[in-house]
């Protein structure tokens, strides 16, 4: 039980702290509606098991070049999704709306989830011995944590698309683009920063 707390708790915490993922589901969201918002937003459920995997046996063996260059290109791969949200703005690419599926949204959330240094960081340093003690104790336990994780991490980035899909509705087209203009921009300064502090 108190796994499962623990999972919920942290999962939360992290489903709801700003960085690259957010903005994506965030700007998705409002382009194309809470399908694309969705999408995107379970993109931890396709990364997650080789980052948990390789973090927890990996990343504190690799030289310190190697950390720096995971970094460096996560950071790269965030600047670029924001200069492609910039430049669907500025060529008027027509919306898609909020009806049928694309695989594109589930992908970019990805690329952007699994090149990002948060899941590897968090993995390696704080959620991997969590896992590894739950695990020593009782691997139900450690379900328990991963379970009360996920569905926290995944369910609070749903609901945010939900919200902001729900407000989409409700914002005239140009706020709508100024928004995602906005959201780009955060994430070519997130994924700036990111680089900035790996190098």
């Amino acid at each position: 039980m108190t796994e499962l707390v623990a999972g919920l708790s942290i999962g939360l915490a992290a489903g709801i702290t700003p960085g690259p993922l957010m903005t994506l589901i965030v700007t998705a969201t409002l382009r194309r509606g809470f399908g694309a918002g969705w999408r995107t937003a379970v993109a931890p459920l396709l990364t997650d098991v080789p980052i948990v995997a390789l973090a927890v046996a990996a990343i504190s063996a690799l030289p310190e070049a190697g950390v720096r260059g995971l970094g460096i290109g996560g950071g790269l791969v965030v600047m670029a999704f924001g200069l492609w949200e910039l430049s669907h703005v500025v060529n008027a690419v027509p919306e898609d709306g909020d009806v049928g599926g694309t695989s594109a949204d589930v992908w970019r959330g990805v690329a952007v989830n699994a090149l990002s240094p948060h899941p590897w960081i968090f993995w390696a340093t704080a959620g991997g011995p969590l896992l590894v003690d739950a695990w020593s104790e009782a691997p139900g336990g450690a379900v328990a944590f991963l379970l009360g994780f996920y569905v926290a991490l995944v369910g609070s980035k749903v609901a945010l698309a939900g919200v902001v899909g729900a407000g989409r509705r409700r914002l005239p087209e140009h706020w709508r683009r100024r928004l995602v203009v906005i959201g780009g921009l955060l994430l070519i300064a997130g994924g700036s920063v990111l680089v900035w502090r790996a190098w």
